[in-house]
């Protein structure tokens, strides 16, 4: 817990770092943010040309096009690059969006976390964890 501190990309790689990640997004009605960063990761890993289209599509419908559901806040200039390149999108379309939204959570929301009352409980349980663990006989 505590080396999730670290850095937001430290917290992204670690699967329970994450979850409480995405919880505290959710709390705060930001959680867009690391789904569609989450949503681009799997992008970049797709090999079927066919697939690649279809996701393109999905993350352009979920989180890019004006009014979709989990709408991320990019600029103006960076939407219509990935507007106008939609209908043939490359494993990299969304990249220029990806790390925007990634400084975003880097200098917005993870400072935010590591402050939360849930990151400190989160904290505070593992402490207390390692104490018993090392200490039986308390």
């Amino acid at each position: 817990t505590m080396a999730w501190s670290e850095s937001v990309d430290t917290l992204l790689a670690n699967k329970e770092g994450l979850a409480a990640f995405r919880a505290f997004l959710k709390s705060e009605f930001s959680e867009e943010n690391v789904e569609f960063w989450l949503a681009c990761e799997d992008f970049k890993k797709t090999k079927s040309s066919a697939k690649i289209a279809a996701k393109a599509q999905k993350i352009y419908s979920d989180f890019i096009r004006d009014d979709a559901p989990k709408e991320i806040n990019i600029d103006y200039h960076t939407k219509t690059d990935i507007s106008q390149n939609i209908s043939e999108p490359t494993l990299s379309c969304f990249d220029d969006a990806q790390r925007l939204i990634h400084s975003l959570m880097a200098k917005d929301s993870f400072p935010r976390f590591l402050r939360s009352e849930a990151y400190k409980e989160l904290v505070k349980k593992q402490q207390d964890g390692n104490q018993k663990r090392w200490l039986p006989f308390l």
